[in-house]
Formats: C-alpha cells, structure tokens, sequence
C-alpha cells in the first residue's frame, strides 16, 4: 500500500526486510536430508516392529491355549497338542491345532483361522 507522501506500509510490520529465499541454492545440505531422512525411517521401524512382534506373540499363546482346548476335547487320550501357522495347511491359510499321539505322530485337529481364536466345539471324536 502506498501513502499519499510516497513512503511504502506493510500489512505485517513483522515481515518488514524480509527477502525470499533464492531458490537456486537449496535449503538444506544434501547430509542434513539424508540424516533427516534415516531418522524418520529409524522412528517408523520404532514404533511398527514393536507392534508387530507383541501381535506374533499374543497370536502364538492364543493358539497354543486354543489348541491344547480343542486337543482335550476332540482327542482326550492325545499326549500333547501343538499350534503352528501354516501357509497351506489342512484347514487352510492361518493357525492349525494338531493333536501328538504316544508315538509323536501329529493329527491334524481344527484350524485356528488367522487370527487364532477359541474353538467352537461340535460332537467329540472318538479316536480308533
């Protein structure tokens, strides 16, 4: 805005001197970039890995307690149970429960799905 003597006012008195950046010359050095970039690639990784191994693990002891239920009911002579997730079991994509045997021999059981849950029991099988 111009006055009437001449003299030129600025709408914010704050900004008065100010001369915008040249951009020819960039703003930050190459090093500052990267180094700024390796943090928040380190800062990501920080807080998703943490996440992810706590969700294994939860998912791991859901499956073994559901599966040592599901052993007890469906085979109550099994000698143990074990819980696994298969990429392409007999049940599928996700957590199996496999009843073992006294020979270690693993039979197949139920699936877990993939996010192992408690089974939803039906009749029980009688093993031959």
């Amino acid at each position: 805005m111009n006055d009437d003597d001449g003299s030129e006012q600025h709408e914010h008195p704050e900004l008065a001197g100010y001369e915008p950046h040249d951009s020819a010359r960039p703003l930050r050095s190459r090093r500052m970039l990267l180094v700024m970039r390796l943090a928040v690639v380190l800062g990501l990784v920080a807080l998703i890995v943490p996440g992810i191994l706590t969700s294994m693990q939860i998912a791991s002891v859901t499956a073994t307690n559901g599966c040592s239920v599901a052993v007890a009911h469906y085979y109550p002579l099994a000698e143990g149970s074990t819980a696994r997730f298969d990429l392409a079991g007999p049940g599928g994509f996700g957590w199996q429960c496999y009843a073992i045997d006294v020979h270690e021999r693993e039979t197949w059981v139920i699936s877990l799905g993939l996010i192992p849950r408690a089974p939803g029991f039906g009749p029980p099988v009688v093993p031959a």
